[in-house]
């Protein structure tokens, strides 16, 4: 493709001459002969100091913010402001052929795009999804780096959908990702927004930005499905170019209202009284899955999807994998893997366990390193509040000392009378948990959720909550023979 097509649209500082562009990357380690390598300042590296190597290996131009002194550079104003636009244009603006529906907010995204997609395929429609589990076209399964991807792999994911026939894109929108500008020149059928509540504060540094981050959907949509409920539900969308269309379990004020909602262990009904009244039975326990249904039903329905096929299915929907994941065991009491890893998620997963509980909640959990440090006491108060049990372990403790990080945890626990155990390594914590499990309790594994990784000080290791209960029941067994 020629380098005018991919700046169509851009303005550029200088003049430049026209040549033929093999790829488009901003990663210097991927720039090969003929590409246009776009030079972005990262937070610890900045592409600009790479530029000039680049070009020796081949680069058929350059796009930066200032004169590099090479004959083959473009200058324009921010460049990460305008990448999505040229990796939208180098693959022909795809989304532009799709029907897009962002959805964002701290919890709930994932369920709820998975649910949207199923209602969507129910009445016969080709759909596409991207998100934090998984991408997909379709059936096809494409894995998923982080929840909303870098342009020039979302564009392609984009190009795919529409190679294959994909009238609709469903995806969860990160903060980070609107922040980033990855969705910069795009433009959702609509934006959803589910709640907000404290996170990526490592990275936003205040609630102000987190919660501004999340605004920038709302400019770039034609409709916002909004929760009325939610403390920044009505506030998000405000003097926002889109239409607003609200729902809401707690006031009676919205456009879709979820009424005389019952809990039970196979999951959650209530009526959904909007336009038409109709009983909704979601197969997924937990309060938040009435939230989430609700959500995906009220952004259906505003797509026009018929009432009836909604409910139906809703009703017939999965489960996603690492969200209330019940993971099989043969014994009498219960393993759930939850992705809860916010404040607000440990508290919605503990509370809806108990709603279904016959027994004990015994929660296995610990926090992120190098991420924010203001969650983990907060964390903590909360599983010891609400769980019978708590094993306090690690997540992906990353570049940081995993007692370290307890530490901060337990510093939330005190004063708290809910009985715990320390175990570090979280392999045996789980191991702790199952041999300790009485009759009926509810075990929660907390915040790896869908992961198959755990990142640790010294690398990066294959760990899978689901292999690893079933090779500790199987351990189990076998000492019970010895």
């Amino acid at each position: 493709m020629k380098l005018s097509e991919i700046l169509k649209g851009i303005k550029t500082k200088n003049d430049y001459t026209d040549c033929e562009i093999a790829d488009v990357v901003q990663d210097s380690r991927s720039a090969g002969e003929g590409c246009l390598f776009v030079c972005i300042k990262g937070n610890t590296f900045d592409g600009h100091s790479a530029a000039r190597e680049v070009v020796q290996n081949g680069a058929a131009a350059v796009l930066c913010e200032r004169d590099l002194g090479l004959d083959k550079q473009i200058i324009v104003e921010n460049t990460r402001a305008v990448y999505s636009s040229v990796c939208a244009n180098f693959f022909g603006n795809p989304a532009d052929r799709l029907k897009l529906v962002g959805i964002t907010g701290t919890n709930g995204k994932t369920t709820t795009a998975f649910l949207i997609k199923q209602i969507l395929e129910h009445s016969g429609k080709k759909v596409g999804l991207i998100g934090t589990v998984q991408n997909m076209v379709g059936n096809e399964i494409y894995p998923a780096k982080y929840t909303t991807p870098d342009p020039h792999e979302l564009q392609k994911l984009f190009s795919l959908m529409v190679k294959a026939g994909c009238e609709y894109c469903v995806m969860e929108v990160s903060s980070q990702a609107l922040a980033q500008g990855r969705v910069n020149g795009l433009t959702f059928e609509i934006g959803a927004f589910t709640n907000l509540t404290q996170d990526h504060l490592d990275y936003h540094k205040t609630f102000e930005n987190y919660f501004e981050a999340k605004r920038i959907l709302f400019k770039n949509c034609k409709t916002a499905v909004t929760n009325a409920d939610d403390a920044y539900g009505l506030k998000i969308v405000e003097n926002t170019p889109c239409s607003v269309v609200t729902y809401a379990v707690n006031t009676n004020n919205a456009d879709y209202v979820a009424k005389n909602v019952k809990f039970k262990a196979t999951g959650v009904e209530y009526e959904l009284v909007g336009d038409s009244i109709g009983r909704v039975s979601c197969p997924i326990p937990g309060r938040f899955s009435v939230y989430n249904s609700l959500c995906a039903a009220s952004i259906a329905l505003t797509l026009g999807i018929d009432f009836g096929t909604v409910l139906t299915a809703v009703s017939q929907s999965a489960g996603v994998k690492g969200r209330i994941e019940v993971v099989p065991t043969n014994t009498d009491y219960t393993v759930i893997i939850d992705y809860a890893h916010s404040p607000d998620g440990l508290e919605n997963i503990i509370t809806s366990l108990h709603e279904i509980a016959k027994g004990r909640v015994v929660t296995v959990f610990g926090c992120g390193g190098d991420r924010d440090k203001g969650k983990r006491p907060k964390m903590g108060k909360i599983a010891a509040e609400l769980s019978d049990f708590c094993v306090v372990t690690s997540d992906n403790p990353r570049s940081e000392d995993p007692a370290a990080i307890i530490n901060d945890i337990l510093e939330g626990m005190k004063g708290v009378s809910t009985p715990y155990v320390v175990v570090e390594n979280r392999k045996d914590a789980i191991r702790w948990a199952m041999e300790h499990a009485e009759k009926d309790d509810i075990i929660l594994l907390a915040g790896k959720g869908h992961e198959t990784y755990q990142i640790l000080p010294t690398g990066t290791i294959h760990f899978d909550e689901r292999e690893a209960v079933a090779e500790i029941l199987k351990d189990m067994d076998k000492e019970s023979k010895e």
